[in-house]
C-alpha cells in the first residue's frame, strides 16, 4: 500500500486517488448444492484434507484466509483516479456493491489498496460503521475518550471538545451508562459527535446517518454542512438524494467499481438516476426479482399517440404507464405506482385498490396493465416510477425502485416562456388515474 502524507507537489488536492484498485478472494464450497446428493465419506475427508493444506500456506505466506475449496477473484474497486481539493464537499452515490464502502475504507486506510495509491493530507476523521471503536462495557464517558484517542485526538483536545460533543449528542442522562444498553441510534449519535468535534481536515462519512431520527439526521447534515464551510473537505457517501444534493456541491458516480461519472451534484444525481433506470430494463445486468404471488416483468412508458415506449415525458400530455405482471391465483391484490423526482424523494401514489377499489384479475397468468394519468406538470428534471404488488392485509410483494425512469426537458407545453417550477404533495396523483387500469390476459 502507497499512502503518503505531507505535501502534494503541482497540486492543491487534499486528496488525491491514483488508479486505485482492490480485490477480495471469496470462497465457495463446492459441496453447497450436494443437499440431496450422496456424498462418499472418502470424498469429505479427501476435500477437508486439501482446504486445511491451502489454509496452512496461506498462514504461512501471510496471505488472507478464506472458508471454501473453490475461489473467485472479486474486483470490489477497479483503476479509480479522482482528486478532491481542500474545502469541497464531495458526495460519493451508486448502487449497493458499487464500491463506494470499499473507496471510503481504503481512504480511512482501514483496509490496503491492491493496486494503485492514495495520497492524503491532513488529519482524517471516518465515520463508516455505527459504534466503530466503542467498547461495549464501557460508559459513553469513557468511550468518548476511547473513541477520540483512536481517531487521533489527544487527551487535552478531548477535554476541551468533551462538552460540545455530550451537548450535540444529546447524552448528558445515559454518559454514565455502558454503551451496550445504548440503541444503534444512541450509538450514532455519540460516535457522530465524536468524529464531528475532532476538526479534522478531512472527514468521511458512510451512510451509518440513516440509523438517527430526522431530527438528529438535520442536525448532522448542519454540522457537516458547518465543517464544509469551514474550509475542510468532506466525503459524503449516501442514498439519500435530498442530503446529498444539500450537502455537497460536487459529486462522484461509482458503478461495478469503477467511477463512471463525475460533475457538479445535480448533474450525478441525474446521472445516476439514469443509470438505475436503464439497469432496470428487462434483459439488462440487474435482477427484477419476485415476490411470493407476483413478478413485475416490465414497465414502460408510452407515448400517448402511437404508445410507442420513450423516455420523455411532457408535461400537459396524458402519462401512460404499461406494467407486465406474472402473478398466481390470490385474490384481493394491487397495483401501486410511487412517482419520485431525482433526489429519490416520493412525490405521489397510485394505487388501483386504494382510490379505485380495483385489484388485479384473480386467475393465475401474466396481465399488462395500462394506466393513463392527466396531464402532470413537472418541473424540468428526472423523475422514476416505483412499481409494487400489494396483497391484502400483508404489505408489498414484490417492489422495483426506479422501475422506469424518465426525463422532462422543459416544462413549457403550454407556451408560456419559462419553466414550471410547480411541486406537488404526497398523494397528488390519487386524483389523476382514470381510467384506473385496464387488465389485458396476455399468457397463463
Amino acid at each position: 500500500m502507497n499512502f503518503a502524507d505531507g505535501l502534494l507537489d503541482m497540486s492543491d488536492a487534499i486528496i488525491t486517488v491514483e488508479n486505485l484498485s482492490k480485490r477480495y478472494v471469496i470462497g465457495h464450497s463446492s459441496g453447497a448444492g450436494e443437499v440431496h446428493q450422496y456424498v462418499a465419506l472418502r470424498d469429505v475427508l479427501g476435500r477437508g484434507a486439501r482446504n486445511f493444506v491451502r489454509k496452512a500456506v496461506d498462514v504461512f505466506r501471510g496471505r488472507q484466509v478464506v472458508q471454501g475449496d473453490e475461489l473467485e477473484e472479486f474486483w470490489a474497486l477497479r483503476d479509480v483516479s479522482l482528486e478532491i481539493k481542500q474545502g469541497e464537499a464531495v458526495g460519493i452515490i451508486g448502487r449497493n456493491g458499487a464500491g463506494k464502502s470499499t473507496l471510503l475504507k481504503v481512504l480511512s486506510r482501514i483496509t490496503e489498496p491492491t493496486e494503485g495509491r492514495v495520497l492524503l493530507r491532513g488529519r482524517v476523521a471516518s465515520l463508516l460503521e455505527v459504534g466503530t471503536g466503542f467498547h461495549p462495557e464501557l460508559t459513553g464517558r469513557e468511550n468518548i475518550f476511547l473513541n477520540g484517542a483512536i481517531l487521533g485526538m489527544t487527551q487535552r483536545e478531548i477535554r476541551k471538545k468533551f462538552d460540545e460533543i455530550v451537548a450535540f449528542a444529546g447524552m448528558e442522562r445515559f454518559l454514565d451508562t455502558p454503551v451496550k444498553r445504548y440503541s444503534s441510534g444512541m450509538y450514532t449519535r455519540l460516535a457522530f459527535a465524536v468524529a464531528a468535534h475532532m476538526e479534522p481536515e478531512i472527514l468521511i462519512v458512510d451512510e451509518v446517518l440513516a440509523v438517527g431520527d430526522a431530527e438528529f439526521q438535520k442536525k448532522c447534515l448542519g454540522k457537516m454542512e458547518e465543517v464544509a464551510l469551514g474550509g475542510r473537505t468532506v466525503v459524503f457517501v449516501s442514498h439519500n438524494m435530498a442530503a446529498v444534493k444539500s450537502l455537497t456541491t460536487r459529486g462522484i458516480v461509482l458503478d461495478a467499481g469503477r467511477v463512471v461519472f463525475s460533475g457538479t451534484t445535480e448533474q450525478v444525481i441525474q446521472h445516476y438516476v439514469q443509470l438505475i433506470s436503464q439497469s432496470t430494463v428487462p434483459g439488462e445486468s440487474r435482477a427484477w426479482g419476485k415476490g411470493k404471488h407476483t413478478a413485475i416483468r416490465d414497465v414502460r412508458l408510452l407515448t400517448k399517440d402511437d404508445r410507442q415506449p420513450t423516455m420523455q415525458y411532457v408535461p400537459g400530455d396524458p402519462l401512460i404507464l404499461e406494467v407486465t405482471i406474472d402473478k398466481d391465483d390470490t385474490p384481493g391484490m394491487s397495483l401501486e405506482l410511487f412517482l419520485t423526482d431525482a433526489s429519490r424523494t416520493r412525490l405521489g401514489l397510485a394505487s388501483t385498490y386504494q382510490f379505485h377499489g380495483q385489484t388485479l384479475p384473480e386467475k393465475k397468468g401474466t396481465y399488462r396493465a395500462t394506466m393513463q394519468f392527466d396531464p402532470l406538470w413537472l418541473a424540468a428534471g428526472g423523475y422514476a416510477f416505483d412499481v409494487a404488488t400489494s396483497v391484502p392485509n400483508t404489505g408489498w410483494d414484490h417492489l422495483v425502485e426506479s422501475a422506469i425512469g424518465f426525463e422532462v426537458q422543459f416544462s413549457n407545453a403550454l407556451g408560456y416562456p419559462w419553466d414550471f417550477k410547480q411541486s406537488y404533495g404526497y398523494g397528488f396523483l390519487t386524483l389523476l388515474c382514470r381510467p384506473a387500469a385496464e387488465f389485458l390476459s396476455v399468457g397463463n
